[in-house]
């Protein structure tokens, strides 16, 4: 296995100069998918944002065969499609789910249509599909920085509305938050979080950077504000992890960005100081076995008896 003395020097290598500009733009993406993720999470959207990264395709393969910005075309593709979902699901016959599954899997295909236009068709589908490290262009960097800051920007601008809509939409309703703007605003912040992230772990693995952090972070907190800061540091960890493993080995680095993501999830699912299942099973074995008592107390001090159960609160995100 490659050092990591030797992994510092291969990213200072300028003939390597492709492995430093994927690492920027892994942990980047990784960082902005971990805070939008929390949300994506909290609302129970995993789906929606399977169907947007479906949903970003024709875009980026319309820029590849034109020969223009992917981020750029891919941005437009998803917004495109979230606002065409928003507007249709306004009609209650037929639930958001299937409007969603209609309409992405839809885009998904037309961008398979453009791409095989375009020349040497299969190794572009491959790239979009599974990801690239070597087909970064310098201007994506500043483009994916500059993206990356002004979708943090957002959610810091709207982190309060967000909150509401996540607890109680109704609620947020009645007391006049704009709910139907901030889904549209969500849609659209999750599709260009996806498509800063295509290039280096691909379209099909790209759920799993937007998902897998923050329910790591989920379990390990109660706490929103600790969550999204937990999310985007698991994220970026496993981007240089998941690059310096694929780099020694020569493996795909979508696919070990994910892994490394995914292990980290595990061992918050198992050792979770609060939620972990480990926890779980200590916290039930100290708990002190129950005698029987020999006849119920009859009256008040029946109820008093009652009253002393255990009381088991909500977990509440702050």
């Amino acid at each position: 296995m490659l050092s990591p003395i030797d992994f510092i020097q291969d990213l200072l290598n300028p003939d390597l100069r492709f492995l430093p500009k994927a690492l920027i733009i892994a942990v980047m993406s990784s960082i902005v998918c971990g805070v939008i993720g929390c949300y994506v999470v909290l609302r129970g959207m995993a789906f929606i944002g399977d169907a947007v990264a479906h949903a970003v395709f024709p875009g980026l393969a319309v820029a590849f065969v034109i020969q223009g910005n992917l981020v750029l075309g891919g941005a437009v593709a998803g917004v495109l499609t979230a606002i065409l979902v928003a507007v249709f699901s306004q009609n209650r016959r037929i639930k958001e789910d299937s409007i969603i599954g209609v309409f992405f899997v839809a885009a998904f295909a037309l961008g398979i249509v453009v791409i095989s236009q375009a020349p040497g068709y299969a190794g572009s589908l491959q790239q979009f599909l599974f990801g690239s490290i070597t087909g970064i262009p310098d201007e994506d960097i500043y483009t994916v920085a500059i993206t990356g800051i002004l979708l943090l920007l957002t959610v810091f601008l709207f982190h309060k509305e967000f909150v509401a809509v996540t607890l109680d939409r109704e609620m947020a309703r009645s007391t006049g938050i704009p709910v139907f703007v901030l889904d549209l605003v969500l849609y659209v912040m999750v599709a260009i979080a996806i498509v800063i992230s295509i290039q280096t772990i691909g379209n099909i693995l790209v759920l799993a950077l937007l998902i897998t952090p923050a329910a790591a972070a989920r379990l390990l907190t109660d706490r929103l504000g600790l969550m999204m800061l937990l999310a985007p540091i698991i994220g970026g960890s496993s981007a240089l992890v998941g690059l310096y493993v694929s780099w020694s080995f020569d493996l795909p680095v979508g696919g070990m960005i994910v892994l490394i993501a995914t292990a980290v999830f595990l061992l918050a699912w198992f050792f979770a100081p609060r939620h972990g299942l480990l926890m779980n099973y200590l916290r039930r074995r100290a708990q002190p076995v129950e005698t029987a008592s020999p006849s119920p107390t009859p009256g008040p001090r029946r109820e008093a008896a009652d009253s002393s159960a255990p009381h088991v609160e909500e977990s509440v995100l702050r």
